[in-house]
């Protein structure tokens, strides 16, 4: 767990930045707002990859697939320092496909070893390392940008990844419980299962989850935009806001690896999806006012993350049968609902301000909530 959580950690960092320096990037790069927000959401669809592995995760091949992922990070910022926007881009695109795939391979990893009564715990101090990546790696990122330069944050990617990389190939193997989908045949080699269509069941936990991650990165993505045009808050200020909402957010998923067992998976998460509402709507009357702002702020990173780490756990069970399908499909159209989010955050910024992505947010929170109510009655 601490190798797998230190992957994931690395691959997180290397990624979460990006979204809160997108001024300083866009001035790097001559780049408007727009545009750059853009690459953040088609990058964000490049998740879709995860439909390529979904065999492979039932097949037990964790491991391989994140020493291949990390590989890709590590290459990543190799290509960022090039200075192109295009190159920018693709790298993005990379940083994007690795941390999925770290991602869903460490939820797979983890669901075919731990019952579900307990995995809401396992999978949230997994998710511990989504916090960290605000909580430690965004003000890291602001000081690198304040002296050394756009190119420092790329230099600290290319470090992150080599060092998970070492972790992850080193990790001892922890074999996978008999009462689990078997990962060997008779002759040694890899099983791999037959294809099993997801049920309407699945469907509905992939889709309030989708829909939770769609809320949340269609308003995270302009978060720091707002911030320094509308707010007048600087690079290193951001930074600072940055690991508050880090400091938010590890408070959060510890929260959910506390209580979400205890409390109920899926009636928890219809909790925090209305904190979040809440918090947009603070976030919504917040005009000029910088402490109003934080607050909404506060609210809506402590709800978002609770609501999306509790829906891992609900989509990890969704379908035992076919669990590396289940998560794989989850992240893969959770991947392409927020990247299409995240363009159309830009564009509504520019036309609206922050109320534009906020109501985009709150429409698919409120389809979270219902695909969660139709999982309650089913």
């Amino acid at each position: 767990m601490v190798r797998l959580t230190g992957a994931k950690a690395a691959s997180n960092t290397s990624l979460r930045w990006v979204p809160f320096f997108l001024v300083a990037l866009g001035d790097a790069f001559g780049a408007s707002t727009a545009t750059m927000a853009a690459i953040v959401g088609f990058g964000e669809m490049a998740g879709l990859s995860t439909l390529l592995i979904r065999r492979r995760l039932d097949a037990g091949q964790e491991r391989s697939v994140l020493i291949a992922a990390l590989v890709l990070s590590t290459f990543a910022g190799v290509v960022a320092l090039a200075g192109h926007i295009v190159l920018f881009a693709l790298a993005f695109v990379m940083l994007m496909i690795a941390n999925a795939h770290v991602t869903v391979a460490g939820h797979a990893w983890i669901s075919a070893r731990v019952g579900y009564e307990r995995r809401a715990r396992f999978i949230g101090l997994f998710e511990t390392s989504w916090a960290a990546g605000l909580l430690v790696g965004a003000p890291l990122m602001a000081v690198l940008i304040t002296n050394v330069g756009w190119r420092g944050p790329f230099v600290a990617v290319i470090v992150l990844g080599g060092l998970a990389l070492v972790g992850i190939v080193t990790m001892p193997k922890v074999p996978t419980p008999s009462n689990n989908a078997p990962v060997e045949a008779a002759s040694g080699g890899p099983v791999v299962p037959v294809t099993t269509a997801l049920n309407f069941d699945a469907w509905l936990a992939i889709g309030a989850s989708a829909l939770v991650a769609m809320g949340g990165l269609t308003t995270i993505v302009v978060v720091g935009t707002w911030l320094s045009d509308d707010l007048g808050v600087s690079t290193g200020g951001i930074g600072g806001v940055a690991m508050a909402f880090g400091a938010v957010e590890l408070v959060s998923v510890g929260a959910s690896a506390g209580f979400a067992d205890r409390l109920g998976k899926r009636a928890s998460m219809l909790g925090a999806v209305a904190a979040v509402l809440a918090g947009l709507a603070v976030i919504a009357v917040a005009g000029t006012s910088l402490g109003l702002a934080a607050f909404g702020l506060l609210i809506f990173f402590f709800g978002f993350e609770y609501a999306i780490v509790t829906s891992f756990s609900l989509v990890s069970e969704a379908m035992p049968a076919a669990r590396g399908r289940a998560i794989a499909t989850n992240s893969a159209i959770g991947t392409a609902v927020r990247g299409g989010g995240a363009v159309a955050a830009g564009l509504l910024f520019v036309q609206f301000g922050i109320r534009g992505p906020v109501v985009l947010s709150a429409l698919a929170l409120v389809g979270s909530a219902a695909c969660l109510a139709a999982l309650g009655r089913r």
